[in-house]
């Protein structure tokens, strides 16, 4: 007993110092109440552009799953509110469920975890009681099928369940939750797995009644008079963000629990309001999430977990303009459906994609697509859209192959790259895609290209209409963490 114990030590210390080495990540969260959400292909195409290595998806969108096969990017797949109930409450709908959803997809789509409904406890508290016994289910499946070290089982909640979320160190759950949520904190702890926290400043913020100065939810300075302090602890929070996280981790701990880390599943900044909504413009959606990003990726915790990093994720990737609320509800995208970013976004002090990284994004006509709308499209681009087609001419480096979808391609892609930073599409009547594959061959290079001829680039990820153009925005990866962390276990099991 002494030496599974003490291996288990090992293990957790072992675990944290290889997660910290290997760096914390930004990931994003990809919502579809999308009126008009781009294909699978170029979703994941904007993910390679804007070297995004995470992401969380609500359900178990198979288009998206499979699109992101091969990719290397690290997926949180989830289980939705409506399905908690039904998995909750029958282990063979839990074992379907992990067959259909993830069995099928991996190793060639990286599933690392499954999220189970989202914020269950505050939207639709009459299904927390068959809360954990859907996480319980899902575990045994994936050990069933010998996945549960590389899949983990969570559940986002919000900060709803903490009615006094300040000073973190005296924070609690709600006690009315304290069933649920010791059982779900024995299931994190007894399977190795995180706690889920949406945070969200801007609420924080906005719902403060000016208890708080923006700065504070923007990750900005404070001036020494405004520092804001746990005057329990004397720990001093920079931002808003990390006194959140702080309140789950004392609010963990006051149930008891220790070394359960906690990975922010959704936070942001919305980036357009309404009248009655003056914070949520793009300058403070820019300045929040530039600085979440910065925050994160510096490796460290909030002040009462130094060492622990807080891997995040984004919300959200698009607008979602189908969503009821306010106005504020449809504006949280980073990125618009055409590729373009809505802000500049930045990781740390690196240098900002452009046209000749190897990320770049290139505008290519579809196979199979009606021949008569490709020379529709391709006589647009060449006339009216301004694109060079000079290439394309007979004698030129880029006329052979002599078919119309070669020249539509080259034609939609100058095009593009000229004018997406303006809001241009790659659509042409549904006969174009964006891809992350370079079409280039032999000496007929595409505007975008590393080879190009000596052509000045816009960003691939150019900013919106009227924007100027900024930073795309470049996040860290560290696929291997998953990976390290199950053969640790596996292998100090086997010396059990």
């Amino acid at each position: 007993m002494k030496l599974k114990k003490w291996l288990a030590s090992v293990l957790l210390v072992t675990t944290a110092m290889l997660t910290t080495a290997l760096g914390a990540f930004v990931g994003v969260n990809i919502g579809t109440d999308v009126s008009d959400m781009p294909s699978a292909s170029n979703v994941v195409a904007i993910l390679k552009a804007n070297q995004i290595t995470h992401v969380r998806l609500y359900d178990a969108n198979a288009h998206l799953l499979q699109a992101l096969s091969n990719t290397g990017i690290d997926v949180i797949v989830g289980v939705t509110n409506e399905e908690v109930l039904k998995i909750g409450e029958s282990p063979s709908a839990a074992a379907a469920w992990i067959n259909k959803n993830v069995v099928a997809y991996l190793p060639s789509t990286n599933i690392t975890a499954i999220a189970v409904g989202s914020e269950v406890l505050s939207t639709i508290p009459n299904v927390a009681p068959v809360l954990v016994p859907a996480m319980n289910s899902l575990h045994k499946a994936l050990v069933a099928a010998n996945l549960n070290f590389r899949v983990k089982v969570s559940t986002p909640q919000s900060m709803d369940i903490i009615p006094k979320s300040f000073p973190p160190s005296t924070a609690t759950f709600n006690s009315s939750w304290n069933s649920t949520i010791y059982q779900l904190l024995q299931f994190l702890k007894n399977t190795n797995s995180s706690y889920m926290l949406n945070a969200y400043p801007y609420y924080g913020y906005t719902k403060g009644d000016g208890i708080f100065p923006l700065e504070y939810a923007l990750f900005r300075p404070l001036p020494s008079v405004k520092q804001i302090v746990d005057p329990n602890t004397l720990y001093h929070y920079n931002s808003m963000f990390d006194a959140m996280v702080d309140a789950t981790y004392y609010s963990i701990e006051a149930l008891n629990f220790k070394d359960i880390p906690i990975v922010v599943t959704e936070t942001g900044w919305p980036w357009f309001g309404g009248a009655n909504e003056p914070d949520a413009t793009a300058e403070n959606a820019e300045t929040y999430n530039n600085n979440m990003i910065q925050r994160v990726l510096n490796g460290s915790g909030p002040p009462s977990q130094p060492n622990l990093p807080v891997n995040t994720y984004i919300y959200e990737l698009f607008n979602e303009d189908n969503r009821n609320g306010p106005i504020s509800e449809k504006n949280w995208g980073i990125v618009y459906t055409n590729g373009s970013t809505v802000y500049p976004l930045s990781y740390g002090a690196s240098v900002p994609i452009t046209g000749n990284s190897s990320a770049s994004v290139f505008c290519v006509a579809k196979d199979g697509a009606d021949t008569d709308k490709l020379q529709a499209g391709l006589s647009w681009a060449c006339g009216q859209g301004g694109a060079n087609c000079a290439p394309i001419q007979s004698g030129q480096r880029c006329y052979l192959p002599n078919n119309v979808k070669s020249h539509a391609s080259y034609a939609y892609n100058d095009y593009y790259q000229k004018n997406h930073g303006a809001g241009g599409t790659c659509d042409f009547d549904g006969t174009a895609e964006v891809t992350a594959k370079d079409p280039s061959y032999g000496s007929c290079k595409f505007t975008g290209s590393s080879g190009a001829d000596g052509l000045s680039l816009p960003p691939t990820t150019a900013q919106g209409p009227t924007s100027p153009s900024g930073a795309s925005m470049n996040l860290q990866v560290s696929s291997l963490q998953y990976l390290i962390s199950a053969v640790g276990v596996f292998f100090a099991l086997a010396m059990l």
